[in-house]
């Protein structure tokens, strides 16, 4: 997993901070709600998050923490390949059911 430079977390993090203390104090204003989810999409992006929040968290984090530290939490925090294959495939439906060709698996 590629990590961008913590000094780009950071500069994205205060940008978004900053808009998002904007956004507080004015919420009506469309440009700056826009210019608020511009800067959460970017960090979202650098982060590898899909919300916003998950990724100003996990910023935060990667900033207060050393490479080896944040990876192996974001590690433990995901589901393990091998515990999802234990469980098996799921049970093919019944008859009149849609099929799906072996191309879609």
């Amino acid at each position: 997993m590629l990590l961008p430079a913590k000094t780009e977390v950071a500069r994205h993090l205060r940008r978004y901070r900053a808009w998002e203390r904007a956004m507080l104090a004015s919420p009506d204003d469309r440009r700056v709600r826009a210019t608020f989810e511009d800067s959460g999409y970017t960090l979202c992006v650098l982060m590898g998050k899909r919300c916003a929040r998950e990724a100003a968290d996990a910023a935060e984090r990667y900033l207060r923490t050393t490479l080896v530290t944040y990876l192996r939490e974001q590690h433990a925090a995901r589901p393990h390949v091998a515990a999802m294959a234990r469980r098996g495939r799921p049970k093919s439906p019944g008859r009149g059911a849609e099929r799906r060709s072996p191309a879609g698996r």
